[in-house]
């Protein structure tokens, strides 16, 4: 089993660990540490085991408020979830119905009919020729 060496509030402890779970320690190590440090910043040298309680609670209270919004979140994602899975169950919408205005057949007929006037009129002033359209 094998020992590391890590340091706690400017103190340092040996402590054993399970093969392949040193970087755990460590890690865990430095969080209690910053803890540590923060509190011997603020009141001086207090006594190693108050230290490490205080360090150990201040920890907690972090790890309970992590705890309370990771249960929040949970609901939350839950309320989701059904939210999604009610969307997914619905049916389908109507289809939405669209009008689109259509022109009558007589305003169409009627301006082919002035279109083909317009035409044979151009055609006769063409016929005329320049001379005879000027005067």
């Amino acid at each position: 089993m094998p020992e590391v060496e890590i340091s706690i509030g400017g103190r340092r402890f040996e402590v054993a660990c399970q093969d392949g779970e040193e970087h755990f320690l460590e890690t865990a190590a430095g969080m209690l540490d910053r803890e540590a440090s923060a509190l011997v910043q603020q009141t001086g040298r207090i006594p190693e085991a108050r230290m490490l309680l205080m360090a150990g609670l201040m920890l907690a209270d972090r790890t309970a408020g992590v705890e309370d919004r990771v249960e929040v979140l949970s609901a939350e994602l839950e309320a989701l979830k059904a939210e999604l899975e009610t969307l997914r169950n619905a049916p389908p919408p109507e289809p939405q119905r669209v009008e689109v205005p259509v022109v009558p057949a007589s305003v169409t007929d009627t301006l082919a009919e002035l279109a083909a006037r317009a035409e044979a009129l151009a055609e006769r002033v063409e016929e005329m020729g320049p001379a005879t359209a000027s005067e």
